[in-house]
């Protein structure tokens, strides 16, 4: 398994423990709880969550020799979120 495809797997696996977790305590389908929390945060700019996978690329990429001049900077990944609080 290459790198990217590793931390994609590492992050989808975190994000599917949580939305488990939370399933658990407050009952309904996974879909159900997606929605419910996607509602709790006023909803997303892009009109969708994000996928594991595109968080993993970025991770990936902060990783790789091409981001070795990058320093000392935040990156929201948030579908647009950050803007609307």
């Amino acid at each position: 398994m290459e790198a990217p495809e590793s931390v994609a797997a590492i992050t989808t696996s975190l994000a599917e423990e949580r939305i488990e977790l939370i399933r658990q305590n407050i009952g309904g389908t996974r879909e159900e709880v997606v929605a419910e929390l996607i509602t709790a945060i006023g909803g997303v700019p892009l009109g969708r969550p994000g996928d594991p996978a595109e968080v993993a690329s970025l991770i990936a990429f902060l990783a790789s020799d091409a981001a070795s001049y990058i320093t000392g900077t935040e990156i929201v990944i948030d579908g647009g979120n950050l803007q609307t609080l």
